[in-house]
């Protein structure tokens, strides 16, 4: 049973003082688990999912090993309401919600009884729990059923499920989910094909995982076979266009597995959502869920794909032990990526991805803090969602490109290979792999420059790529004078990808004028463009110029998608004066229900709203 009111304070205490006086804080920046002492190795969830109250609500039953004779458990929370918490048997324990920590939420403190490894927490979650987003119908994309979904990376895990949420605690987990029996569930786990007539599903993840790899969706979803070991899931009006831009899944798979090693989790299977889903992706093991903006219908986008399906061995298999280690998942899943591109549609398509890459940090690197540059980030005090920038990414990137690029591939590969197996289904820090790297490959170039440096050391590799040349001369031919019909015929722009015009349209960050805008909308028809990736640089163009007919295409962009890559540069940049200022405030009243809460904490700061203009 709970302990007394009169205990609170007293309790809080002690966790303010242990959280000030111990050395083990540092290691875990974003949580209250104390792991050395009791760890969680299995979590069993019992949840129905009530889309009327907006809750789950069950119980969630902990296995535990104790690793000294600490008796007490703890765990992350926010914004849980704890009902009970007793053994498998039934014989109630006490325990305690310790003070609330911005950012963090609350510790859940459990006496542990005597003899056992297993407790179970009855709660429920909250209307509020920021890593749920319950949907209307209205909100999803065939409008015919409510949906759920979860997005618990970095740690929105804690608000649907009270576990020890951190990435230096790995766990297996099992599942029993009901829903309304016109609906589907699926984990990230070994997942239903079809709908039961009772709309209770089994869930089971054998593979130890990280708390932030926790995930359900919930909505009328059909499954469709892409391979032996591939599938697609969505809402019924998207499957048969998501089938198609996904053909080359199998392929992928493939080659990922020539490069470092075996596929570890079964099966590989993606989920769209519906287009508020925050991400582009996210690497849930067994299945990836992913935004509907990549589906461009010229499979122009499936990187996305390439990206996620890496994280299965950089991340999922091999994790960053804590958020100030990011670039441990991210880079390595970006070179990865790069590898998996360059396998299955050649070295020029990869080195155009590369080069945007390249261009994308340059830039970002100017506006962000020196200190924020670094690859080791410090996020003390602050949200990890802060670390979410293309440092981790791309810096990472080219960090691991110039090692290869000084052992050469075949030594790389083979270091690549052994690190991912040595430490498969584990954790690791930034300190960790620099001496697994100083151990085990010799590598002439000072390695720690770019891991606690600012920006960019001088040793960075070099991008150039002769189709993006092509693309500058003909943005250049443009502002030149050239018309858009002589630049068309001349550089054969009938036959460029997604990635030549995002070039080309990112030629142009000095502005162009309204006649300029005008006259390549009139040839190009970027306002009516389907792509999100070349509508997303065509409206800051937009934005830039006061272009008005691509006004309503802009409203209609961000009502339409939640995705924060594309929301954030776009509110920044009507951020900028006061009459866009205006505009974006009243485009965000509008759309702000229909996002996720990953992306509304993004935008509410960038339009600086308090709780009251909420």
């Amino acid at each position: 049973m709970n302990l007394k009111p009169r205990h609170l304070y007293g309790f809080a205490f002690v966790i303010v003082a242990f959280f000030n006086m111990t050395a083990y804080p540092q290691q875990l920046p974003h949580s209250f688990a104390r792991p050395h002492e009791v760890a969680v190795t299995h979590l069993h969830l019992d949840l129905q999912v009530d889309f009327d109250a907006r809750r789950l609500v069950g119980a969630a039953t902990l296995t535990v090993d104790r690793r000294t004779d600490a008796s007490r458990l703890f765990l992350d929370t926010n914004g849980l309401d704890i009902a009970k918490v007793a053994t498998v048997h039934g014989t109630e324990l006490a325990w305690e919600l310790g003070q609330e920590v911005a950012k963090l939420g609350r510790p859940l403190a459990i006496e542990l009884p005597a003899a056992g490894d297993q407790v179970v927490i009855s709660y429920s979650s909250r209307p509020t729990a920021e890593a749920v987003q319950w949907l209307t119908p209205a909100q999803t994309t065939d409008k015919q059923h409510p949906f759920l979904f979860t997005q618990s990376q970095a740690i929105l895990a804690r608000t649907w499920v009270p576990c020890q949420d951190t990435p230096a605690v790995r766990m297996t987990y099992s599942a029993k989910i009901q829903v309304p029996p016109q609906l589907l569930a699926v984990m990230s786990a070994s997942n239903p094909q079809v709908k039961t007539a009772t709309g209770i599903y089994h869930f089971e993840m054998k593979q130890p995982i990280p708390s932030y790899l926790l995930a359900l969706a919930v909505g009328d979803l059909e499954f469709h076979q892409l391979g032996s070991r591939s599938g697609v899931y969505a809402e019924p009006s998207v499957v048969k266009k998501a089938v198609w831009e996904l053909q080359d899944t199998e392929r992928m798979i493939a080659a990922a597995e020539t490069l470092y090693g075996p596929y570890r989790w079964e099966r590989y299977d993606v989920i769209f959502l519906p287009s508020s889903f925050p991400f582009g992706g996210m690497e849930n093991p067994r299945l990836t869920f992913a935004t509907p903006t990549i589906l461009a219908g010229d499979r122009s986008l499936v990187a996305l794909i390439a990206h996620e399906l890496a994280h299965s061995w950089s991340g999922n298999l091999v994790t960053n032990a804590t958020w100030n280690d990011f670039w441990l998942n991210e880079g390595f899943t970006v070179y990865f990526e790069q590898r998996i591109m360059e396998a299955i549609y050649g070295r020029d398509y990869a080195e155009m991805l590369a080069r945007l890459t390249l261009d994308g940090l340059l830039d970002e690197i100017k506006d962000l803090k020196a200190r924020d540059t670094w690859l080791k980030l410090d996020l003390a005090n602050r949200n990890p969602d802060d670390g979410m920038t293309a440092i981790a990414y791309d810096k990472g990137y080219f960090f691991l490109r110039m090692l290869e690029e000084k052992v050469g591939r075949e030594t790389w590969d083979a270091f690549l290979r052994t690190y991912f197996e040595t430490f498969a289904f584990q954790s690791m820090t930034t300190e960790g792999f620099l001496k697994y790297l100083d151990e085990h490959l010799k590598v002439e170039v000072d390695v720690r420059a770019w891991v606690y440096s600012p920006g960019l050391p001088d040793n960075c590799p070099v991008v150039e790529t002769e189709e993006l040349a092509r693309v500058a001369a003909a943005a250049a031919a443009f502002l030149g004078g050239k018309s858009p019909a002589e630049i068309s015929e001349a550089f054969q722009t009938k036959d460029w990808t997604t990635h030549h015009w995002n070039h080309f349209l990112r030629s142009f960050k000095g502005g162009l004028t309204i006649d300029q805008m005008t006259r390549l909308d009139a040839e190009f028809k970027f306002t009516a463009s389907g792509n999100s990736e070349i509508t997303h640089d065509w409206l800051l163009l937009v934005i830039g110029a006061g272009y008005e007919p691509g006004m309503q295409k802009l409203e209609a962009f961000l009502t339409g998608q939640g995705r924060r890559k594309f929301l954030k540069p776009l509110y920044e940049a009507l951020a900028k004066t006061d009459t866009g200022l205006v505009v974006a405030k009243r485009i965000y009243e509008q759309a702000r229900p229909g996002y996720h809460a990953v992306s509304t904490q993004t935008i509410d700061t960038i339009l600086g709203l308090n709780d009251d203009d909420k």
